[in-house]
């Protein structure tokens, strides 16, 4: 009886350890096999850009100070990591926009803007710069970016970005990333992307604008609030505590609506020169930011009075013109 008992004990764990060695093979099978398809799917396009600002942030306190101006959290961020955030003024008015990456260094900080210079960054921290230990070098024109757009593009360049730094872009509401390296490197880098699909950055600037996403300083700026363009779930942190602007972005939440709203629009023909008016019956309701043209006309994204606007009613680009900019929903 007990010798029966051992040989069942016996083929039990060599049945359940065979098993368990087959199970392994085939979800190694199985995890090669997804890789693989990922690499023969993957479609990925990328676009050369030019960057804004490429800003080191050194010194003992740099960090702390860094807490105090963005209004985006920043404790916490650990090597290899970003965060999007804005830089306001005392009025909570936009004066930049743009990323801080963690350094190497203890303490080390990298801004990027895709938009906003390095020197307008610089002087707005500068400004507020007093017994702090902090210090600033622009490296922007030794540097230049690439926006990587497309499912698995992060970890694309995870397994290929050997150079310069990388992190997620706010390009489209797809994954998209971006890859900040040298300038000296870029014959490295592009040899990386010479199976990929490059677009351009008419292209580019048309599908952010599709995904109403605000180009900093262009379409939302010194005279606008964060959440007058979607910014504020996506770029502000109302339990950071103190930082400059820092009550009005609370008095805002707490009220709940703004009088404006920056919105996509689209109309025939070329790209009117922007900054332009917008009509409806001869009254200006709001101001065309920016756009870029196509082969049926030009989207654009334009700020819009919710006060004086007619939601059903087309805009014109003169007080007694054609009304023909649509406002998309």
């Amino acid at each position: 009886m007990k010798l029966n008992k051992l040989r069942s004990s016996l083929l039990s764990e060599f049945v359940n350890s065979k098993l368990s060695k087959s199970i392994t093979k085939i979800a190694k099978r199985l995890k090669i096999s997804r890789m693989n398809y990922m690499r023969n799917s993957r479609a990925l396009e990328y676009s050369v850009w030019k960057i804004g600002a490429w800003v080191r942030v050194g010194g003992e306190d740099a960090a702390t100070f860094l807490q105090g101006q963005f209004t985006n959290e920043l404790r916490g961020l650990a090597a290899g990591r970003s965060v999007y955030g804005l830089w306001l003024n005392q009025k909570g008015k936009v004066l930049g926009d743009g990323f801080v990456l963690a350094g190497a260094v203890e303490g080390e900080r990298w801004l990027a803007s895709y938009f906003c210079p390095a020197a307008g960054i610089m002087r707005r921290l500068e400004d507020y710069i007093i017994a702090d230990d902090v210090v600033m070098e622009d490296f922007t024109s030794e540097w230049m970016g690439i926006s990587v757009l497309g499912d698995g593009a992060g970890e694309w360049l995870t397994a290929n970005a050997h150079v310069g730094r990388i992190f997620p872009g706010r390009r489209v509401l797809g994954e998209n990333w971006e890859w900040v390296f040298p300038v000296s490197t870029q014959a490295e880098v592009r040899a990386k992307l010479s199976t990929e699909t490059e677009i351009g950055a008419d292209e580019l600037a048309r599908r952010r604008i599709g995904a109403g996403i605000p180009a900093v300083p262009v379409d939302l700026g010194p005279g606008d609030l964060p959440s007058e363009g979607g910014l504020g779930e996506v770029a502000i942190s109302y339990t950071k505590g103190c930082y400059l602007g820092q009550e009005v972005m609370a008095r805002l939440k707490a009220m709940g609506q703004v009088r404006r709203r920056l919105m996509r629009v689209r109309g025939p023909g070329q790209v009117p020169a922007v900054p332009a008016a917008l009509w409806q019956d001869s009254k200006q309701v709001g101001e065309l930011r920016s756009g870029v043209g196509g082969e049926t006309g030009f989207v654009g994204m334009a700020m819009l009075s919710l006060v004086n606007w007619q939601r059903d009613l087309p805009l014109a680009l003169e007080v007694a013109g054609p009304a023909v900019i649509q406002v998309e929903p």
